[in-house]
């Protein structure tokens, strides 16, 4: 399960950002794709592969957002009204850093078992750069018929570094009582010096169980 999001991809270097935005377009064209789409790509040192192409807006998107300044649901909705889209490809500009990290009902020490139960207390951190989309409130029941993710939290800032500072300061400032959570995990790795300084792959949390470790121990 996704962790932590962000946009632009760090590390990425602007030419093959370029390559992937371009066959990202043209995969599209070529399919008469008309509405939100996702297309997703591996990447392997200066290569990419085509992995998938998901017919609808991720669930990361918010992080695209706030770089970009577009509202992609909006946008969405008025090419689903048959309106045309209000700007090219090579209007779209990146200014910042955005990361988004998934706030679970789940256990990471424990396997990361889904965690239920009535939240009691819900109250996220606010400020500015921060935004948070979620879909509980105190007093919400966490069941085991849906999906464990309870919100969003979302940071943008000038650069990756200060993102990362802000919504790790966000989470701490947070409170989730009723179900056990991923948050201290997330602002543990937020403020790892290995995440901060170099790139990261699918297996950071393999390569740090001290990370886990320290949940197990709290």
């Amino acid at each position: 399960q996704k962790v932590l999001e962000e946009a632009p991809a760090p590390w990425l270097g602007e030419d093959l950002r370029q390559a992937m935005t371009a066959a990202a377009v043209s995969g599209a064209e070529a399919l008469g794709y008309v509405g939100a789409g996702t297309m997703e790509f591996l990447v392997d040192g200066d290569e990419f592969f085509f992995l998938e192409m998901n017919t609808r807006l991720q669930v990361e998107h918010p992080v695209t957002e706030e770089v970009t300044g577009l509202d992609l649901v909006r946008l969405q909705l008025l090419v689903a009204m048959g309106e045309p889209l209000p700007l090219t490809q090579a209007d779209v500009q990146v200014r910042g850093h955005a990361i988004e990290a998934r706030l679970y009902a789940e256990d990471p020490a424990a396997g990361w078992l889904p965690s239920t139960g009535v939240i009691h207390r819900f109250e996220p951190a606010e400020g500015p750069g921060l935004r948070w989309d979620a879909g509980v409130e105190s007093g919400s029941v966490v069941s085991t018929h849906y999906d464990a993710m309870l919100a969003k939290a979302v940071a943008v800032a000038p650069t990756r570094r200060e993102a990362a500072g802000s919504l790790a300061r966000a989470l701490s400032g947070s409170a989730v009582e009723g179900v056990t959570t991923n948050l201290d995990l997330l602002v543990d790795v937020l403020g790892h010096a290995d995440f901060l300084e170099q790139p990261s792959t699918t297996a950071f949390l393999d390569e740090h169980p001290e990370l886990l470790s320290r949940a197990l121990a709290s």
